[in-house]
């Protein structure tokens, strides 16, 4: 192959992997039935109100943001940890769109928590998350139920949460 057709050959490739990066399936994640990593995360009452200083989605909901992952470990309730950064990641805003509506069925019952990589990367190292979205479910014991990488379809989530209620 010449090298005038290589170059431009490479450059696809290239492309389609940058592209294609928002789903990548690098680890086995955090293993379902270990107890989670309990560590402190940003909150909104951290960043002072602001969300740009705990997330690059674009419509950010509060609720998402109230408690740290160590502190919601404390309380005795399920949580559901969804690991997306929106800002480089398409999938990841229809991820917490969905996630937003899960929200209000479940209000009350559990914590949710969305960790955005640019501003909790301990968070992502702890869980060993590598790619985006990602989610995990903890039962009220601090114990992983359930983990799943890439985007959820809402049916999907809403049985996995079932069974950990």
């Amino acid at each position: 192959m010449s090298l005038r057709l290589f170059f431009p050959a490479c450059c696809g490739i290239c492309l389609l992997m940058l592209l294609g990066g928002c789903e990548q399936h690098l680890s086995a994640g955090f293993s379902v039935g270990e107890r989670a990593p309990s560590l402190p995360t940003k909150t909104l009452a951290d960043a002072g109100g602001n969300f740009s200083k705990v997330t690059t989605y674009r419509q950010p909901d509060a609720r998402m943001y109230q408690y740290s992952i160590d502190k919601a470990l404390l309380t005795g309730k399920p949580i559901v940890l969804e690991f997306a950064t929106p800002g480089h990641c398409t999938n990841c805003d229809e991820q917490l769109q969905m996630f937003k509506s899960i929200m209000d069925i479940y209000d009350g019952q559990m914590i949710f928590i969305h960790i955005d990589q640019y501003e909790n990367p301990q968070a992502y190292k702890a869980y060993r998350v590598m790619g985006d979205p990602w989610t995990f479910i903890i039962d009220k014991n601090g114990v992983v139920r359930f983990e799943r990488a890439g985007r959820m379809l809402i049916g999907e989530l809403d049985g996995a949460i079932k069974q950990v209620l």
